[in-house]
């Protein structure tokens, strides 16, 4: 199984989203911080879920941190987010 199919089971669990996307953008930090040569290390999340309503976007940041703790440990660099809680 690749990063990228543990991150999107692991945040569908988590969280029930409406919308989910999670994009391996590891190749815009070739030579970057935390980079590797086969990829799998900078992500893009853009989800939506009810999970997050009245919850700020530290407390949001910080949820999903928590559930992809076992990746970044292993290997995940960055993550970058765009999360709701609606469908704007």
């Amino acid at each position: 199984m690749t990063r990228q199919e543990k991150i999107t089971t692991l945040i569908q669990t988590a969280f029930a989203p409406e919308l989910l996307e999670v994009l391996d953008e590891s190749a815009k930090h070739a030579g970057h911080a935390g980079a590797r040569p086969e990829g799998e290390t900078h992500f893009y999340l853009k989800i939506v879920s009810k999970s997050f309503v009245n919850l700020s976007k530290v407390e949001v940041h910080r949820k999903i941190n928590r559930v992809l703790k076992d990746e970044f440990d292993n290997g995940l660099h960055a993550l970058r987010i765009n999360a709701a809680a609606k469908i704007s």
